[in-house]
């Protein structure tokens, strides 16, 4: 089909202490359970998510769509794994990607309760972008975080991300319509696709 890349990416990035991997079918389990274990953690600084995120069936199909994303080339969510690739710590998803005139993407990420403050995010996130800068070509990846999140502000500026802007009733978040501080990475060594 025109348009559609053969197959679907296998991409795998190890860092110090995680694998960070695109996720694919076989994770719906992985999955069910990071969003069970971090439910009520994670409910103040995400969408309402329904019961489906806690159980490995709504994951598979959800999975299926999201493979399909990722052949495409329009979206990549990547997992964030201990080096056995037992655990996952958190997620990290680039989507809504445009090329074209414009090559970029909107990033959002979530880690594990248990998993807060050692770094591991940053870790991360430093290899995901650095794939979706080197191997995707992207020139921009926008970032947006609730304005008392310090703790996700704080992280995207030492990811180099700069503050771009602040929107009213940005994003509906656990229910209300939140503000959000905009902020931006671009890719000082762009070059187009061969």
């Amino acid at each position: 089909m025109f348009g559609y890349r053969s197959s679907s990416p296998k991409v795998s990035l190890t860092t110090d202490r995680l694998i960070v991997r695109l996720v694919h079918e076989r994770d719906a389990y992985r999955l069910a359970d990071y969003y069970s274990e971090n439910r009520l953690f994670l409910k103040p600084w995400e969408p309402v998510r329904d019961d489906s995120y806690c159980y490995p069936s709504g994951w598979q199909a959800r999975l299926g769509m999201i493979t399909e994303l990722q052949k495409q080339g329009n979206a990549f969510y990547f997992i964030l794994l201990d080096k056995n690739e037992e655990e996952i710590y958190g997620v990290a998803n680039f989507s809504n990607i445009l090329r074209g005139s414009f090559y970029a993407c909107y990033l959002g990420y979530s880690l594990g309760e248990k998993w807060q403050g050692q770094g591991y995010m940053q870790e991360a996130l430093q290899a995901a972008i650095r794939y979706m800068f080197r191997q995707q070509k992207m020139h921009r990846i926008m970032a947006n975080y609730m304005p008392h999140n310090q703790r996700s502000g704080g992280l995207l500026e030492r990811l180099g991300f700069e503050r771009e802007g602040y929107a009213k009733e940005y994003l509906l978040i656990d229910g209300k319509w939140r503000d959000h501080v905009l902020t931006a990475l671009t890719n000082p060594e762009w070059s187009p696709m061969p």
